[in-house]
């Protein structure tokens, strides 16, 4: 099973209900409340998305955070290597050097190819996307649709067959 880090998917969270309110400044600790995630974990999130000029803060007594573009402009994957770095799903991916086996290993090209699928996947969706109303949307609800035959599938968004 390949999974993200826990920061990592708390990073999209934050950074999903900052795109929610675009508009709006939004504390740390108002964020924590909003995501029921910790005020430490949301506080350390929020200083790594701005250091990695996803978010911007203001300072003072009407200060808070907010996204530095707009939602559409963010992809998952920019907010997922702003908490763990590269996206790489072995440890060569990211630091060959650290692997005795580089210079003969027969995966380590198909792993790089994987490593791009992967990122692309998440550089193709932004966090406005992550908002969006097919973010709620049931996965049978995504794939089914009655007028298809049994066994074959397509997201409701593509065009009805003829």
């Amino acid at each position: 099973m390949i999974i993200l880090s826990k920061l990592a998917d708390y990073g999209v969270i934050v950074a999903s209900h900052l795109a929610a309110h675009p508009d709006r400044q939004a504390t740390a600790a108002a964020v924590a409340a909003a995501t029921r995630l910790p005020p430490a974990t949301v506080a350390k999130l929020l200083k790594a998305l701005a250091h990695a000029g996803l978010v911007s803060a203001t300072r003072g007594a009407a200060g808070g955070y907010r996204l530095a573009r707009l939602p559409t402009a963010i992809s998952v994957a920019e907010v997922v290597a702003a908490i763990d770095g590269d996206i790489g799903l072995t440890q060569c991916s990211v630091h060959a050097t650290d692997c005795e086996r580089t210079s003969y290993c027969p995966t380590r090209p198909h792993w790089a190819a994987i490593n791009r699928a992967v990122g692309a996947a998440l550089s193709a969706i932004s966090l406005a996307e992550m908002i969006g109303p097919l973010a709620f949307m049931p996965p049978a609800q995504l794939f089914a649709d009655p007028r298809m035959p049994k066994g074959e599938a397509r997201t409701l968004m593509e065009e009805p067959p003829r």
